[in-house]
């Protein structure tokens, strides 16, 4: 939101807002452009007709005074994904989804139309290397979006990708998630048919033919849908780099892991369907080093490496997980993962994390016990966690010193250090733990 705020100013627009707690990197950015409220809470007496539009944050509460008040005076309001139509309801516009991989790919199609000097718009979900802003409102042509399935508003109840209608879509796979609002499966899968159903004539979908799930909702896609699958191209690692290959000729990558080899192919298809040739493609993303926090390289050292990712789903913390093993195959790997969303942390949904963590030599997940009062959720025991993740080298932590703890004890046995969260380990010093396991062997 507060990114939506700087790119509308930045264009021109009046922009005001309310809040009632803005933290950084969210206060500092805002306070740097003179957007930064004057006081925290709600006001309704400042909705006036002079307003234009409300555009409403998911995490706004239905009763909240403002938003009652705007309704009152019948002021439009927007969701977020509904306002970012709106201002590029005449470009081309292209929409990444699926249950993981949507900033990656996002991230990679934003690197590679740069590079090839193709104006476009964005609404990505992490910062990106060489962008400035995580949303850019112009005068382009084209809007490439990172369409996520999580509900739009409190009172636009449906996902954030129905409301864009591209004209070209990906969809990377489907692994359940957001329990709080999609408490099974099939509702949780469902999104994804409403998806393609509500996608326009003639409009292209380049979807992960390898993900089975992904494959049997693709059937249910109307024929006026024009439906593309992909696969993982053939790669190979050699001294820790991944190559790839399209003819006699071969570039590197600085990417790493077959879910990012998949996260490339998917970038490819909608790079070429923009004009972007195969070779201008992979020499431009052989310089992609990726978006934060999605396997950043936190520290390096001659015999120490620390990753630091924002894997919080299943399928993320096993695809993260496995990337790093092959990457490094023949290293002491130690993986640490908080859960923190409202689904890790939920007893039922915790059992679709088992084996994830498999690859690792030794583990670690913690949870803090402040989040599930935050959250009003009822605590979860160790004993679920283990059973849970079925793993024998697991351990448990309910508090950021026992995490602190045991990542310092165990520096010796670990050459590769990977972090893991959506969160912030309850404020662990992420940094501080980098420098320390990598300075060990210095």
């Amino acid at each position: 939101m507060h990114q939506l705020a700087i790119a509308l100013h930045r264009k021109g627009y009046r922009v005001t807002g309310s809040e009632d707690a803005i933290y950084d990197p969210s206060k500092s950015r805002l306070a740097s452009y003179g957007l930064l409220p004057d006081e925290l809470g709600w006001w309704p007496e400042r909705i006036s007709p002079e307003l234009d539009a409300i555009i409403l944050g998911m995490h706004a509460r239905p009763g909240n005074p403002e938003l009652e008040r705007a309704i009152e005076l019948d002021i439009p309001v927007y969701s977020f994904p509904q306002y970012m139509y709106e201002q590029c309801r005449e470009k081309t516009r292209i929409v990444v989804g699926g249950s993981h991989g949507k900033t990656t790919i996002t991230s990679m199609i934003m690197h590679v139309l740069r590079s090839q000097a193709i104006a476009f718009d964005y609404l990505v979900g992490a910062d990106v290397e060489d962008f400035d802003f995580r949303v850019q409102m112009s005068d382009a042509p084209l809007a490439v979006f990172e369409g996520d399935e999580y509900l739009a508003s409190p009172i636009h109840r449906d996902p954030k990708f129905l409301f864009y209608k591209p004209q070209i879509a990906v969809l990377s796979g489907i692994a359940w998630d957001h329990i709080n609002v999609f408490p099974t499966y099939a509702e949780y899968e469902h999104q994804f048919v409403r998806f393609l159903v509500s996608l326009e004539e003639g409009a292209k979908v380049f979807y992960c033919v390898e993900d089975e799930a992904l494959s049997q909702v693709v059937k249910k896609a109307p024929s006026r849908v024009d439906c593309i699958p992909y696969s993982a191209p053939d790669y190979w690692v050699r001294s820790g780099r991944y190559w790839i290959a399209n003819g006699h000729q071969q570039w590197p990558l600085r990417l790493i892991g077959k879910h990012n080899m998949l996260n490339m192919e998917a970038a490819r298809h909608v790079c070429e369907a923009l004009g972007v040739e195969t070779e201008q493609f992979y020499q431009s993303i052989g310089k992609f080093k990726g978006a934060g926090r999605r396997l950043q390289l936190l520290a390096e050292s001659r015999e120490k490496t620390v990753y630091w990712d924002f894997a919080h789903a299943p399928s993320k913390v096993a695809a993260t997980v496995s990337a790093v093993r092959e990457k490094h195959p023949n290293s002491k790997l130690t993986a640490c993962f908080e859960l923190h969303t409202f689904s890790s942390l939920n007893p039922e949904f915790i059992k679709e994390y088992k084996g994830s963590m498999q690859p690792a030599d030794r583990a670690l997940v913690f949870f803090d016990e402040q989040t599930f009062k935050v959250k009003q959720m009822q605590p979860l025991g160790v004993d679920q966690v283990f059973q849970a993740f079925a793993m024998e080298s697991l351990e448990v932590a309910t508090n950021v010193a026992a995490v602190n703890d045991w990542i310092r004890l165990n520096k010796d046995n670990t050459e590769v250090l990977l972090l893991m969260s959506s969160g912030n380990y309850g404020g662990l010093d992420i940094s501080d733990i980098a420098n320390f396991v990598t300075q060990q062997s210095t």
